[in-house]
């Protein structure tokens, strides 16, 4: 079958259309500002790419399936051909990966408001360390596995990261709904996404509809310590397996412990020693990532007896590019790429460097870019979050132009909130001039004083980050 991906760039569409391609399908794709190293990794792979959308070279290539990207949206000129014409079937990307790959494969859904891309990782590492063979889809750059989509064999479980978003213009289910879960894995659940989701209510809903469709030979993996996916109820109609640090879990993360020297913890069965491990990644939030990835590939692979899915394999996960990932480290500097665009996330990844870094100035740099950080709609939890900082440096709010003046992040309240609570705080009307705003009050670094910059942006925040890295490499 000839399939043609509109957005084929974007990490979730790529990494599709090279699972497409490895089960035998002519890919082709298109979008705007083709650029590696995705399009490096698809050409490679045998993948026609091009340059924008046009209805024209469209209907010459003639495929058998259009698939439409979720950021597609009506007015795009080849979204507005294929409605005129009806000439070419067309499909989302869930809906397409539901009647590819995932029909008939067992699935590990990995779902939740933070950790997703982290933990969908952590399962398809440890099932195949544990020597299985999975398939997987990772919306995002794994080290660990080394790959960001395999079909794995038939046998094996598939692990895909299962989005809350919506699916596509044309339909605005979430995406998880089309995933077949064998495994749901409920990590957490926060209210985000404010474009699409009116609430916290209307959040709860659509993963209460995700539970529905998990089998009742299949398994809930539920985060027992959220007390807003403990609301979604019993989950009756299935096996549910709660994990967590309180003593109702049925896996219970013990003897956290966290030091500049890194990660300690200990993972327990109904009571009994499953495991203790020693890592790298930081954080109390990575803990529970990693035991929800143990838990839901020990369900999938040896649900009669769990507690023997090996632990020890964990020690050598290298994580996840962008999530905590250490650009600069030399004499009094240290320079960290998170994707966070979230307060708790903010504030998790925050407290966790306090302790790995205890003697370091901490300096935030944070971008609102996300749909709903650039609004005010959580900027409470952002002053907060933000507050555990040295001092912090916002970022231009991204695409202002299109939001009403009271829907906006409010970088002056942001600010005044910051000074009040002892945190030295600073922005620029761009991103360029915030970045030499940074380098002039941060570098040359001292090992007298040394300090930490983490850059926390769910996009490119202009290219300032790999900017202030090349300027602390030259002093």
């Amino acid at each position: 079958m000839r399939i043609y991906f509109m957005g084929i760039c974007g990490t979730a569409m790529g990494n599709a259309a090279l699972l497409a391609r490895a089960a035998g399908h002519e890919v082709i794709g298109a979008d705007t500002g083709v650029y590696p190293p995705m399009s490096t990794v698809l050409a490679d792979a045998g993948i026609r790419l091009h340059e924008g959308y046009d209805p024209v070279r469209l209907a010459q290539l003639a495929p058998d399936l259009v698939v439409i990207g979720n950021a597609m949206s009506r007015g795009n000129p080849e979204v507005e051909w294929l409605l005129d014409e009806r000439a070419l079937a067309f499909t989302s990307l869930p809906a397409l990966l539901h009647d590819t790959v995932l029909a008939s494969r067992q699935n590990i859904v990995v779902c939740g408001t933070h950790g997703k891309t982290t933990t969908t990782a952590l399962t398809a590492f440890l099932l195949r360390e544990n020597g299985r063979d999975p398939g997987f889809l990772i919306g995002g750059v794994p080290i660990d596995p080394p790959v960001g989509n395999h079909l794995g064999s038939p046998a094996d479980p598939f692990v895909i990261e299962g989005d809350e978003y919506d699916s596509a213009f044309f339909d605005k289910r979430s995406k998880f709904i089309h995933y077949a879960p064998h495994v749901a894995v409920l990590n957490n659940l926060e209210f985000d996404h404010a474009d699409i989701f009116r609430d916290l209510a209307d959040v709860q809903r659509t993963f209460s509809h995700l539970t529905r469709i998990v089998p009742s030979k299949g398994f809930v993996v539920l985060n027992g310590d959220d007390e807003n996916l403990r609301a979604l109820g019993p989950l009756s109609w299935t096996r549910v397996v709660r994990v967590g640090q309180g003593e109702a879990n049925d896996v219970r993360i013990v003897d956290f412990n966290e030091t500049p020297a890194g990660v300690s913890f200990r993972l327990l069965w109904n009571g009994t020693e499953w495991g203790s491990v020693q890592w790298a990644i930081p954080g109390l939030y990575n803990v529970r990532n990693a035991a929800m990835a143990a838990t839901a590939a020990a369900v999938a692979t040896c649900p009669s007896a769990p507690a023997t899915f090996a632990l020890a394999p964990l020690a050598r996960f290298r994580g996840v590019k962008r999530r905590q990932e250490e650009r600069v480290r030399c004499a009094g500097l240290t320079v960290i790429e998170d994707f966070g665009h979230h307060p708790t996330a903010l504030a998790e990844t925050l407290k966790s460097f306090r302790n790995r870094f205890p003697c370091h100035v901490l300096t935030a740099v944070f971008e609102p870019r996300s749909n709903t950080a650039r609004t005010n709609t959580l900027q409470a939890g952002f002053m907060a979050a933000l507050a555990l900082a040295d001092e912090v440096y916002l970022g231009a709010v991204n695409r202002a132009d299109k939001l009403k003046a009271d829907e906006r992040f409010d970088t002056v309240a942001v600010l005044a909130h910051l000074e009040c609570a002892g945190v030295r705080a600073a922005s620029a009307p761009t991103n360029a001039l915030l970045l030499d705003q940074l380098v002039a009050a941060t570098l040359p670094a001292s090992p007298d004083k040394p300090r930490l910059v983490v850059f926390f942006s769910n996009g490119s925040f202009d290219g300032i980050i790999t900017g202030y890295v090349q300027r602390a490499a030259l002093v």
